[in-house]
């Protein structure tokens, strides 16, 4: 693709970044096939080569964005399916990631919206205010279809009323089981934190039962992904800074063998820290140091060795989440992992299509989103599986909404079958 930056345009950074993922499109159109909405929609501006022309058009001709532009980038999911498929090695993720803070940064959103992603980018990344949130949203729940749609949404998506934080999540060190391995992080995180403490519990126990001492590091919160896909720039630096710093000081006091995460939407930018901070060249030490021992909570259990305490041969339907599968390139580990403790693993045929969670993708362009979550998880069910497996939070909470399946994270079913409790969501639909 051409380019008309000038020189002066070109001495920014972050527009010769621009430049160069731009130059490298050919327009061969291999992308438009993978791409969830443009496969939903069949609008070539709902495409990757349709939204990379538009933001060319944007960041080359340095006008401020406008609303046309705006509604096409907005629908994007950032799932980077097209960047497994784009045989020129166009990094389109630095390119959406780049357009959606001049975005945030130039133009002028209706209120409703803009009310909706500063309350998201504000409340999504403070556990407290997010677990009150929550369990005000079952009250919600019963009259959610007199509610404005977004606001149904919200209410739909609630788990309703949620416990306190687990003691496992606490800071703190929980030792490991017979002889030590691998001393590990695990990031908390926000969300999951408040809404998914069963896969911590799950994600601590199976690591400590096959040797790792895991360390809840003090300050260790929100890895700043979620304000980073709104384009809040500032708070997702921020959040991600303060995250990043904690590890920095437990890794010069007493190191770490890994970084673990579970929830892939957050790997995905934590490994990719070392750009993140480009412009803090003071804290390039500590984000290459993050990023080298960040890994996928697969990824270490690949090296384990998992030993079966009851095998299980219940069909497991596989669920790649996209930031698992095309943002961090892990497609097999999950898979062997459930595969070696006993279960029937099975992989739909669309596993490339994004489910429609994607952050707040759900809350914020929710009609889109829930006609990929049934077609997703109609995917799903034509496997005739026992359970629905998948390696990040947001996926189970979008499946969940449209099949009467189970659905659990990964981990959760290594660690029932090398002798922890049958995942709360299964409860009552298998044998212990």
């Amino acid at each position: 693709m051409q380019t008309h930056f000038t020189e002066e345009q070109l001495a920014i950074p972050a527009i010769a970044e621009a430049n160069r993922v731009l130059r490298k499109c050919v327009h061969c159109g291999f992308c438009l096939a993978t791409c969830p909405t443009y496969v939903l929609l069949g609008d070539e501006l709902d495409s990757p080569r349709g939204r990379i022309y538009l933001m060319k058009e944007m960041l080359d001709g340095g006008a401020p964005p406008v609303a046309d532009t705006v509604k096409h980038i907005d629908r994007c999911l950032s799932c980077l399916s097209c960047m497994s498929t784009c045989p020129a090695g166009v990094d389109y993720m630095r390119l959406v990631d780049q357009t959606r803070i001049r975005i945030e940064q130039s133009y002028r959103r209706p209120i409703a919206d803009r009310w909706l992603r500063r309350v998201l980018g504000w409340l999504l990344i403070r556990p407290r205010a997010l677990r009150v949130a929550m369990s005000m949203g079952s009250l919600a729940k019963g009259i959610a279809g007199l509610l404005p749609p977004r606001l149904a949404v919200l209410a739909r998506l609630s788990p309703g009323i949620v416990s306190g934080p687990s003691p496992n999540t606490c800071v703190g060190c929980h030792a490991a089981e017979g002889e030590k391995r691998f001393r590990v992080a695990l990031l908390a995180g926000c969300v999951q934190s408040v809404t998914g403490t069963e896969i911590h519990d799950a994600t601590i126990r199976l690591l400590r039962r096959h040797g790792c001492e895991v360390v809840i590091a003090d300050g260790a919160g929100c890895c700043g992904a979620l304000n980073h896909h709104l384009g809040n720039k500032d708070a997702a630096l921020r959040t991600a800074r303060d995250t990043l710093l904690a590890w920095w000081r437990e890794i010069q006091a007493g190191g770490f063998d890994a970084i673990v995460i579970n929830a892939s939407g957050c790997g995905t930018v934590i490994k990719d820290y070392p750009h993140f901070f480009q412009d803090q060249p003071e804290l390039h030490d500590a984000a290459v140091a993050v990023a080298e021992r960040a890994v996928d909570v697969s990824e270490l259990l690949a090296q384990l060795e998992l030993r079966p305490g009851h095998a299980q041969t219940l069909a497991v339907a596989y669920h790649d989440a996209c930031s698992l599968r095309h943002g961090q390139q892990i497609t097999e580990a999950p898979r062997q992992l459930l595969a070696d403790v006993g279960f029937d693993v099975r992989s739909p045929a669309e596993g490339h299509l994004c489910c429609g969670s994607a952050g707040t993708y759900n809350m914020l362009q929710p009609e889109i989103a829930t006609k990929l979550g049934k077609r997703k998880s109609a995917n799903l069910e034509s496997l005739d599986p026992d359970v629905i497996a998948a390696g990040n939070l947001g996926c189970i909470v979008q499946i969940g909404q449209h099949t009467s399946l189970p659905v659990v994270h990964t981990v959760e079913l290594l660690d029932w079958a090398t002798g922890g409790p049958v995942p709360p969501a299964m409860s009552g639909k298998v044998r212990a």
